[in-house]
């Protein structure tokens, strides 16, 4: 049967590159979608503004030698089996040509016109599969509503088929972890206790992961091969005794995320937790002690993702890091809470941020930049797509950390939800890196109040 997919504007800046993504089959673009494109291309929001470039260059460049004929029948998709991509000329499209039709409302007159041509394509093609890729939920009913058959969401960004199945860093194990091994090798490797476990003694187990279980065993994978994993045993009560800039972990999660924080050979951390758990004051605690104590890093680059920046930072007055203080007013709250008890804190705080050199950085303006020397924290990272986060780690340089924080409960992005995020993304692709480091901390430590609120509201 063949198989045709008309895409929604919204598929295009969520994936500027998502036809090259139906493999043997016809895509169609309407031309409402090319218009739409155009007008976003010079928005002030720099972010979709790209995207629609990247979009519209990507159908240029495969459309460039194409006749006003082949552009309407079909030109080759590059890199794709026989997929084609055609333009359709949806102002041709009227009530007369197919049954059910939506009219042109001025609210909703682009989706309208692009419901209207996957319906023109369904009477015209009866024995083919037409369908309607959009992002827009309220599109997606409508579409149905008006007599399409087939309408869907882009699914090829979805990271997995459950959140539930998102790494957390560790594995715990009911009752005694040994009791469930089958042979073991125990040596003196540098100081450290290593262990040496059949690979198939932990399902899934990736690098950088914890095993600890109800006894208070916890063991972290060095290393693994295809047949054995690799545990340095860390003893008992290590991950407490734990202390960054005067912060003690509260509890396990904590402490594994700070041991995570604190490895020379973790170069990217991605913490994630609801609110409250402690994954701000962790890595700032963290920074401070690496930058200003150990001389690891000459500077904390601090950035954090907020959907109106874009368009409301140009508006307040000051310097980037004037106009990024509200956003930022979690991290000056994490100051006082790590210099609350000093006899003057806010000489304290004053001193650390010239010390650590603390900078606020917008994420607009750290495209393009190279980071060297610096420990860097983006917080709130779970609406940043999967190409924003590629963006920002490709930017970290020499001698640098990045700590990404977020809370998939939290997504204030409407085209992102937990399974397509760029924090899920980046859990499910980093995992496996031996120089990236995964942690979900779980624990509520901000309040009783908190805790309360976070499982029940």
């Amino acid at each position: 049967m063949q198989k045709i997919f008309v895409l929604d504007t919204n598929v295009l800046l969520h994936d500027p590159m998502a036809i090259k993504s139906f493999h043997e089959h016809k895509v169609v673009i309407p031309m409402t979608v090319l218009e739409e494109l155009d007008s976003i291309k010079d928005r002030k929001q720099k972010d979709v503004s790209r995207e629609a470039r990247i979009a519209i260059s990507s159908i240029d460049n495969m459309l460039a030698d194409a006749t006003p004929k082949q552009m309407q029948v079909g030109v080759p998709i590059p890199s794709t089996e026989s997929g084609t991509l055609s333009i359709f000329p949806d102002q041709l499209v009227s009530e007369t040509i197919i049954g059910p039709f939506i009219n042109a409302s001025p609210q909703q007159n682009n989706d309208n016109r692009i419901i209207n041509v996957s319906l023109t394509l369904q009477k015209q093609n009866p024995d083919a599969f037409i369908c309607l890729i959009t992002k827009d939920i309220n599109m997606r009913i409508k579409a149905k509503g008006c007599g399409l058959e087939n309408v869907e969401d882009y699914r090829k960004d979805k990271v997995l088929d459950d959140i539930d199945l998102l790494a957390r860093g560790y594995v715990r194990v009911p009752g005694k972890f040994w009791d469930n091994v089958d042979s073991v090798e125990t040596q003196r490797n540098q100081g450290k206790t290593i262990h040496r476990i059949p690979r198939g003694s932990v399902e899934d187990a990736y690098i950088s992961m914890f095993i600890i279980d109800d006894e208070g065993f916890a063991g972290f994978v060095d290393h693994l091969d295809d047949e054995y994993l690799y545990l340095h045993d860390l003893g008992d009560g290590t991950l407490e005794r734990q202390n960054s800039w005067g912060v003690k972990p509260r509890n396990m999660e904590q402490g594994m995320a700070m041991y995570l924080l604190t490895h020379p050979e973790i170069d990217l951390n991605i913490m994630t937790g609801p609110a409250g758990s402690g994954k701000t004051l962790l890595a700032l605690a963290s920074a401070l002690e690496a930058i200003i104590e150990h001389k690891q890093y000459e500077k904390l680059i601090v950035a954090r993702s907020t959907p109106p920046i874009a368009e409301d930072i140009g508006f307040l007055p000051g310097t980037e890091e004037e106009k990024m203080a509200p956003w930022l007013a979690a991290f000056e709250d994490n100051l006082e809470i790590l210099h609350g008890g000093d006899e003057s804190p806010f000489s304290s705080i004053d001193y650390v941020k010239e010390k650590a050199n603390i900078q606020f950085k917008s994420l607009n303006f750290m495209r393009g930049r190279s980071f060297n020397n610096s420990y860097v924290i983006i917080d709130e990272a779970q609406s940043l797509s999967q190409f924003q986060l590629k963006s920002i780690i490709t930017r970290i340089g020499q001698n640098s950390k990045i700590v990404i924080l977020g809370n998939l409960a939290q997504i204030d992005n409407h085209y992102i939800n937990p399974l397509t995020s760029g924090l899920t993304y980046c859990v499910d692709k980093m995992k496996n890196f031996k120089h990236a480091s995964i942690m979900h901390v779980n624990g509520i430590e901000r309040s009783r109040l908190a805790a309360f609120a976070e499982e029940n509201l």
